[in-house]
């Protein structure tokens, strides 16, 4: 009974061998690894589709990034090495890049955007990171500071434009540094008056003050009229001007020698005139001011309790001098700083955001455990919030290098047209020999490479800093 079913078994042994040796492999080359399904010939991947199902969604954008990218970038290397005319010159063009002092003017300021405008974005996107998470109504704080960003660079270089115009009654920087500056140092009331000398008192105008050209004594009538005044100089209080009070100090009248619509009298006091309230006087002797007085509403003005003697008398510089009209922000040796100031207004907001979002994944217990173990704040902050932040802080750092390296609209809006050469940049020459005027494609093409150049180290750190962290 057991003899036949051996055989049989056998015979099951060797089917089952044979299906296990021969079967098992051809298993594998149909379907793959365990798990992986398919046939062979199927063309599937091992999680769906073939891969050239992919390559056909991705095939429009190809196109489209060799059309506006790619082959831009071969063509403008190309046209680098042709002059103006298209005629071929090799490296003819980098030649005169290197030799032209615009370019070098453009170098100059690169690298104080590239110094100053990252790092002071960085340091004021942290700060306010910081700060914003230790206050109320934090996210209207971010909001506010973020809404430059959906400006574009032309409208925020039109609201600084503005912002720096020199004269104070349109722009914003000057008419908030001349109203402190009025606050704390005063103002001069009649600014460009000149004097106008008389028969009796012969004045002149030495280093901006009216002083007598020969001294005077007590009893002796100082008489000061001044001319080029505006009507709207003369103060409402300002009255009808009067002969000296005379007596025993030294007195003297300062007016307006000028009458609306003609006439009057040159030197004399004419009841149309008006005396000039608040010029500040100063008697001197010896070098030295004695004493100091003001005129009143007629333009009166005495010095009681004067030791006898000769004095000469003065009016004050300060009465004189041309009011403050603030700082010349688009001036030549000011203008690359203001549009640095105008580029941290625009990206402080973004590098708060992208430092808020990686403050909160910070290790909140390693905070709390600096701080029960006796840090102080500012410890925690440079011991432990700065390291632990440094691959976000190192992110808005390149991102920030790599825009100063491009910076052009800003530059272009902001900078007048006569202080452009001083403002220049790699990108506003390149697009100056282009078309501003240069009609030189083959140097601005150079110029294009250049900064390509320039740009290429910092894109090469940053993918290579990606593809460290996703492994």
């Amino acid at each position: 009974m057991s003899a036949p079913a051996g055989p049989a078994a056998g015979r099951t042994d060797d089917t089952g061998d044979a299906g296990g040796g021969a079967g098992a492999p051809e298993t594998a080359a149909a379907g793959g690894p365990p798990g992986q399904g398919g046939r062979a010939g199927s063309g599937r991947g091992p999680f769906g589709p073939p891969p050239w199902v992919a390559w056909m969604f991705l095939l429009p954008a190809l196109l489209l990034l060799g059309a506006l990218v790619l082959y831009p970038t071969i063509f403008t290397a190309g046209r680098s090495l042709f002059d103006a005319a298209g005629r071929f010159t090799g490296l003819g063009n980098y030649v005169e890049m290197f030799t032209n002092s615009a370019t070098f003017t453009a170098v100059r300021n690169n690298a104080i955007w590239v110094v100053l405008a990252p790092a002071i974005v960085v340091l004021l996107g942290l700060i306010f990171a910081v700060l914003t998470e230790r206050i109320r109504w934090a996210y209207a704080f971010k909001l506010l500071l973020f809404m430059p960003m959906a400006i574009s660079f032309l409208a925020s270089g039109v609201i600084f434009r503005l912002v720096y115009e020199q004269s104070p009654d349109k722009g914003v920087a000057n008419a908030v540094l001349t109203t402190i500056r009025d606050t704390f140092a005063g103002g001069s009331q009649y600014p460009g008056a000149r004097p106008r000398t008389t028969p009796q008192t012969p004045v002149a105008q030495q280093g901006g003050a009216v002083v007598t050209k020969q001294p005077v004594t007590a009893g002796q009538p100082v008489l000061v009229p001044l001319v080029g005044l505006r009507p709207d100089q003369i103060p409402p209080s300002a009255a009808a001007p009067k002969a000296p009070p005379g007596g025993p100090g030294l007195s003297g009248t300062v007016w307006s020698d000028f009458t609306r619509g003609g006439g009057g009298t040159v030197n004399q006091m004419d009841p149309t005139e008006k005396g000039l309230p608040g010029v500040a006087v100063e008697a001197v002797r010896g070098g030295g001011v004695v004493a100091t007085t003001e005129t009143a509403d007629d333009g009166t003005f005495t010095f009681r309790d004067l030791p006898p003697g000769s004095y000469t008398v003065r009016l004050a510089a300060e009465n004189f001098t041309a009011p403050y009209g603030g700082v010349s922000w688009l001036g030549p040796s000011l203008i690359t700083p203001a549009i640095i100031l105008a580029y941290v207004w625009v990206w402080a907001g973004f590098a708060m955001v992208l430092i808020g979002a990686g403050l909160a994944t910070l290790p909140r217990d390693v905070l709390e455990a600096a701080r029960a173990d006796g840090a102080t704040e500012f410890q925690v902050f440079r011991k432990i919030t700065v390291p632990l932040l440094m691959p976000v802080l190192v992110v808005v750092v390149v991102t920030m290098v790599i825009n100063v390296l491009k910076v052009f609209d800003l530059v272009f809006i902001i900078a007048p047209g006569s202080v452009q050469p001083q403002a220049n940049v790699l990108a506003l020459e390149m697009w100056r020999v282009s078309f501003g005027g240069g009609n030189d494609q083959g140097l601005g093409s150079a110029l294009a490479v250049f900064l390509f150049l320039l740009v290429l180290p910092a894109m090469i750190f940053n993918i290579r800093r990606f593809r460290r962290e996703q492994r």
